[in-house]
């Protein structure tokens, strides 16, 4: 059995203030950067990313050769500009038709993400598996999605089964590439297409709200596992939505696939039924940075462990770039004593601060490139590094991360680590790789919205949901959209429409 493997992922995010370019693919933080061809097994081996369940998978079932094409990911940004998306969709395309040069093919994998915008194509996955199909017609195609995948009717059309992760933080990424290499061999065997489904629901679920560790998507995810289950059903994908890219097809959906139309159609009926009769407890609220960082301070008089505050809407994560200042004024303002900020996305700052080197005292416009608000502090640099660590946590346990120049800055009496590069605050590597243990601390900051609670929570004594200014919007209603599908609601139990 000969199978290609490959992938690019992106998540995009229409508002966010800085496009996602060719480069952002090469130098990533936190994850393997663009590779083409062998070396992707070598990339990829040990890291947390689906793919790497695929190969596993691929290569504990025996007697599968294994063919890379490329794979690549970028964090978080505004929409991938075309060049980005045409340059790396033909290097993809070019391994494929190279494989087919050498020998026909009985299936393809693809690592996606499912919330991907180009500059002129805003279903990105469903362009790249357009094209895909374009060379190799009917043959067997599955893929692995992000479950913040904004799910499109071609998309699903377009392959044979799709697998999202079922968890928010995303702990078993792996897992999904796992189940969609076992989905792909059972469907090369069995000769022919499963039937499928494809459901919308009429409105969002924010980001906050979309953590399958507690209610009200605990329950959802238990629901989706049983229907599972059922008979002749191969795979329910739940795809939450990433609610921040405007085009029509934004927002919740799911696929189901199963042996006949009438089982498919069942397991689809049912979820959404599930889903559509508990919309009010999806509604919800964070605090405002300012009482956010009150209730930390009061909280921590009395605890043995951090309090946490996600600053949810700078997540370099959904879009933002990991630099806005506002929860930080507010920590200094309040003089939030023991309080740790990670990170600020400044690479003027950070350079600054090696020139000026350990135990000097500089003076920073700290953050606020990409919003235009910094602030102003006389910063002491604690410690310098290379922003070079490996992540440690159920996330991004073996995954590289490469921050660039980086330091441990003291101002206003709170820690700052300031990076190069952006990443989302998801794994305790990143705090430890500047001599700090987050366990110690009696107030992280961490800029994140769902992710940090994977290896951040079980440390934590309570964990804070706040909002300072930023991209990554709370409540996505706030935001300018023109292209959602009409009817589409903006909030749970609410009546404002696109």
């Amino acid at each position: 059995m000969r199978i290609a493997v490959g992938g690019f992922m992106h998540e995009s995010h229409s508002f966010a203030p800085r496009p996602t370019r060719y480069i952002d693919f090469v130098q990533p933080g936190g994850f393997p950067k663009l590779t083409v061809g062998q070396p992707v097994f070598a990339a990829v081996k040990g890291t947390s990313v689906p793919i790497a369940g695929a190969i596993e998978r691929a290569e504990a079932i025996g007697n599968i050769d294994l063919v890379p094409l490329a794979w690549c990911f970028a964090n978080p940004a505004g929409p991938v500009q075309d060049e980005a998306f045409e340059r790396i969709t033909a290097l993809m395309l070019a391994e494929l038709s190279n494989a087919l040069d050498k020998g026909p093919l009985d299936g393809i994998y693809l690592d996606l993400h499912g919330a991907a915008v180009a500059d002129s194509f805003p279903d990105m996955e469903g362009e790249i598996l357009r094209r895909v199909r374009a060379i190799v017609g009917d043959l067997p195609v599955t893929i692995s999605l992000d479950p913040h995948c904004n799910l499109t009717a071609e998309m699903v059309d377009r392959c044979d089964a799709l697998v999202p992760f079922r968890t928010y933080p995303h702990v078993d990424m792996r897992a999904a590439g796992d189940q969609a290499m076992t989905l792909l061999v059972e469907r090369i065997k069995r000769g022919t297409p499963w039937a499928r489904a494809f459901r919308q629901l009429d409105f969002f679920i924010a980001l906050p709200m979309q953590c399958t560790m507690v209610a009200p998507m605990a329950p959802v995810l238990e629901e989706r596992a049983r229907l599972n289950t059922a008979a002749g059903v191969a795979e329910v994908a739940f795809c939450f939505g990433f609610p921040y890219a405007d085009f029509k097809d934004c927002g919740v959906a799911l696929a189901a696939y199963a042996e006949t139309q009438a089982q498919a159609d069942a397991a689809a009926d049912a979820l959404k039924s599930f889903i559509d009769t508990r919309e009010a407890s999806f509604a919800g609220a964070v605090l405002p940075a300012e009482e956010a960082v009150a209730e930390a301070i009061k909280l921590s008089r009395g605890a043995t462990k951090p309090i946490v505050i996600a600053d949810t809407q700078d997540n370099p994560g959904a879009g933002g770039h990991g630099d806005t200042t506002g929860m930080l004024a507010e920590l200094i303002r309040q003089k939030a004593e023991g309080a740790l900020l990670a990170l600020i996305n400044d690479d003027e700052s950070a350079a600054a601060c090696h020139a000026a080197g350990e135990g000097a005292t500089v003076q920073l416009s700290l953050g606020g490139k990409s919003d235009g608000v910094p602030i102003a502090v006389s910063a002491r640099v604690l410690k310098l590094t290379d922003g070079k660590f490996v992540g440690t946590g159920p996330m991004a346990k073996g995954n590289y991360a490469d921050l660039g120049p980086s330091a441990l800055i003291e101002a206003g009496g709170v820690k700052v680590i300031v990076v190069s590069r952006k990443m989302q605050a998801l794994d305790q590597s990143l705090v430890r790789h500047v001599g700090i243990e987050p366990s110690a601390c009696k107030i992280l900051v961490l800029k994140s919205s769902v992710h940090f609670r994977a290896d951040y929570q079980p440390i934590a004594e309570a964990v804070l949901v706040g909002a300072a200014p930023g991209p990554a919007v709370a409540d996505p209603a706030e935001l300018p959209f023109k292209n959602l599908r009409p009817g589409l609601r903006l909030r749970p139990m609410s009546n404002r429409v696109s």
